[in-house]
């Protein structure tokens, strides 16, 4: 059984309480993630350890105990095999996301899912209506970067000749001798949490302040343009529909709206959106960002938003994008510097107070 782990500090909803993200209790098959409160809770009696809640977050805050992506990424690169199964490698073929699926068909020349044993499996129909049109997605970007590799769903039902029957949980205590009493206690530790039929809680404290502070790109998107640059440049670059990508964007920046608050890059996970020492611009780096929709759901001016299409440029060549140019003068109150787009003469701490004392005074 394996147990599935929330990096809290990882969690986007973590870096602002205005954040939206709920692709985990979207994607999981049996209900066991909840989003009620602020960060995500876990019923581990419910999680089956498909691990296709992993695959959809987009920083990479979730985790099974048993199962790496990365791990198997390189695993699999050294097996001579293209088929990818719940029988021989992954805990179920929604266990990927589809950068890996990408850079996996590249590296592998094609691969293969199969989905033969989903017609036996109690979440099997769940995850082919979220598997499918993932996969037809990523055919759809293979196809667009002139590529003639693609992910192949087919009805192989392989089964591992070596497989060994799985230990029943009544089983568990008859497997106890001295000599594995260290691994018969963290069995007994993990049985316990994965047989606690309740939704846990998580929470972000001081101690997790650094970790938030942080930019960090997910190893899914190292392997991804890892491999973009071993596979060859295509001659032409297309602009593809942008709703075809679900892991990264391209952003438009409407001056009119943007009131210089600076949350959108500050609580960037990536650092795909930044500015510079005086705050006078954001820039954006498509290579970075996670499309994980925090910096929407920040802007309280609906200022920053998606782009409908995507250059796929950005994959082989990526640039960084100037979203908006500040001028920066002295508050006219305070006499600290700010960053404005609409010709203000005074900062935006300053035009707060200035709207409490007005409240205040019934004006």
């Amino acid at each position: 059984m394996s147990l599935l782990i929330l990096s809290q500090q990882a969690c986007v909803r973590a870096l602002s309480v205005n954040s939206q993200c709920n692709y985990c209790e979207l994607s999981c098959p049996t209900n066991a993630i909840n989003i009620s409160g602020r960060l995500p809770s876990i019923n581990q009696a419910l999680c089956v350890g498909c691990a296709g809640c992993i695959s959809v977050c987009p920083s990479e805050a979730l985790a099974l105990d048993d199962f790496n992506p990365t791990d198997f990424f390189f695993a699999f690169m050294a097996d001579e095999e293209k088929v990818i199964s719940c029988q021989k490698n992954v805990p179920c073929i929604a266990a990927l996301s589809s950068e890996h699926l990408i850079a996996l068909a590249q590296m592998k020349k094609g691969v293969v899912c199969d989905i033969g044993h989903c017609a036996a499996c109690d979440i099997g129909e769940r995850i082919l209506e979220q598997f499918v049109p993932k996969v037809e997605n990523v055919n759809y970007l293979l196809e667009a970067i002139s590529s003639d590799m693609r992910v192949a769903l087919d009805l192989v039902k392989y089964q591992n000749p070596d497989e060994k029957v799985e230990v029943q949980r009544r089983d568990f205590f008859k497997t106890f001798h001295l000599r594995e009493i260290g691994k018969i206690r963290y069995d007994f530790e993990k049985e316990v949490q994965s047989t606690t039929d309740e939704f846990v809680k998580y929470t972000i404290d001081n101690s997790h302040t650094a970790d938030l502070r942080a930019k960090k790109i997910t190893d899914r998107r190292k392997l991804f343009f890892t491999t973009l640059k071993k596979s060859d440049v295509p001659t032409v670059f297309h602009v593809v529909d942008a709703s075809k990508i679900p892991f990264t964007s391209q952003k438009l920046m409407d001056e009119s709206l943007c009131s210089a608050c600076e949350m959108c890059y500050r609580v960037c996970p990536t650092g795909a959106l930044t500015s510079d020492m005086r705050n006078s611009k954001i820039d954006f780096d498509p290579f970075l960002c996670i499309k994980c929709h925090l910096c929407h759901d920040v802007c309280e001016s609906d200022a920053i938003t998606l782009s409908s299409s995507y250059n796929l440029k950005e994959w082989y060549t990526p640039t960084v994008q100037n979203l908006i140019m500040y001028s920066v003068r002295r508050c006219d109150e305070c006499d600290a510097l700010f960053s404005s787009s609409l010709g203000e003469k005074i900062c935006r701490r300053c035009r707060l107070e200035e709207e409490e004392a007005r409240e205040l005074w019934g004006l």
